[in-house]
């Protein structure tokens, strides 16, 4: 069932995004911008070359011819070309990588200013599948933007920056994939009942049971096996497969039911590419 969002506020909350994420890397020094971050080869510089090459490649660019046989972290085509734009600048330094973001984001954002509501709502391809709409493949660039900042932020030690609206339309977007998640991932068995609470700004409750699948639901028909109480961005870091320094996936998560399959749930949250 394609996703139908409202232009304005999914534009303006990916502008906002960019204003943030700018505005944070302007502040960085050398050291800062070669920071290693949670993502495996990933510097802050890479992390921020690798939305300036996401928004390229939405302008039309196309992906960068490098080598990049050295490298092998990478475990699918679309990480794989993510890799080419990454590794195409990254001789680049802090103010080249800046005045690159910039042109992009400039550029990205006199496309979604002309465009209609209508050509939001219109058939388009995204990772998320091919029967979507490019409202929703613009819901899923604030996503993977927001996460990005956050990889940047908890790399050099700096609090997340959270906002309702950063956090609701996130999360909305993760919310998607809960019954993969919860079924396929984590694998609950048949007969789990599932309640999942994100506390925060954007407070989310969700309730999940597994019989021939797993599926969301609006109420549980039974007691849960399995309950989580997890702040907002501990749950899209985990569910964003981030694996950050000095945690271990269940810290800063209440558990309660079953503990065995509650840290199995935990543990297996990732389902990002």
């Amino acid at each position: 069932m394609p996703t139908f969002l409202n232009k304005t506020a999914t534009v303006e909350l990916l502008a906002d995004e960019f204003t943030a994420l700018r505005s944070l890397c302007a502040s960085l020094d050398s050291a800062q911008w070669d920071t290693p971050t949670s993502l495996p080869g990933w510097s802050v510089r890479d992390v921020l070359s690798h939305v300036i090459g996401a928004e390229e490649g939405l302008l039309g660019e196309p992906v960068p011819e490098v080598e990049i046989a050295h490298l092998t972290h990478m475990q699918n085509p679309i990480a794989e070309a993510n890799e080419r734009w990454v590794e195409a600048k990254r001789t680049l330094d802090g103010p080249a990588m800046l005045a690159s973001f910039d042109a992009a984001a400039d550029r990205r954002m006199t496309v979604l200013g002309a465009m209609t509501q209508e050509e939001f709502d219109a058939p388009s391809w995204t990772p998320a599948g091919k029967d979507e709409t490019y409202g929703r493949f613009m819901r899923i660039r604030h996503y993977d933007t927001y996460l990005h900042e956050l990889d940047i932020r908890i790399a050099l030690g700096l609090p997340p920056r959270e906002t309702a609206a950063d956090l609701s339309s996130s999360l909305d977007e993760v919310a998607t994939g809960l019954g993969y998640i919860v079924g396929r991932r984590a694998g609950m068995p048949t007969g789990s009942r599932v309640r999942i609470d994100v506390t925060g700004l954007a407070p989310r409750t969700y309730f999940i049971q597994v019989d021939e699948r797993a599926a969301v639901v609006e109420a549980l028909d039974g007691e849960p096996t399995v309950t989580v109480v997890i702040p907002a961005v501990r749950w899209l870091r985990l569910t964003g497969g981030r694996a950050d320094s000095g945690l271990s996936p269940t810290d800063g998560v209440a558990l309660g039911g079953d503990d065995k399959l509650a840290r199995q749930l935990v543990e297996n949250l990732a389902f990002t590419i």
